[in-house]
């Protein structure tokens, strides 16, 4: 009886072991695109880093875990649904951190293709007026598969 037990959780732990986030937790993908937004690579956004403003959205503990050089924690409290359609009222986040020229180049980035609060925040920046609002759809993961450092 041990050794079927024993079995049985090794073979659970292997499965969900080998799921990805988004699968683990139904999660579904970011839109590819967003009115007034431009969605950047990993490359782009390197090529930013000291440029522009980076603002990571993700929790305060992931932040402190690794986040973009000179990016600011800025982590959004997501209470609205995970589309396109996302009602804003419900979220929260601190817009008295990004800059008071709205012609600045912002770039917000979260997790990865599902990280919904980074593409949150930037469709909201570009409603309030931002002219060079940025996404890094890839996120973290995108930027670290690219061989990028996190500090």
């Amino acid at each position: 009886m041990k050794t079927a037990l024993a079995h049985l959780f090794v073979v659970t732990f292997c499965l969900l072991g080998s799921a990805t986030p988004a699968q683990a937790n139904n999660t579904p993908p970011t839109p590819t695109s967003a009115k007034g937004v431009e969605v950047i690579s990993p490359e782009e956004a390197n090529r930013l880093v000291g440029k522009a403003q980076f603002f990571d959205m993700r929790s305060a503990v992931n932040y402190g875990k690794g986040h973009i050089q000179g990016a600011i924690a800025l982590p959004y409290d997501q209470k609205s649904e995970l589309a396109e359609s996302f009602d804003a009222s419900k979220d929260k986040f601190d817009l008295a951190k990004l800059p008071t020229d709205k012609s600045a180049v912002v770039v917000f980035y979260s997790d990865g293709p599902t990280g919904w609060k980074s593409y949150k925040a930037a469709v909201t920046a570009a409603k309030m007026g931002y002219k060079s609002v940025k996404w890094m759809r890839e996120g973290t993961a995108g930027w670290t598969a690219k061989g990028y450092a996190l500090k």
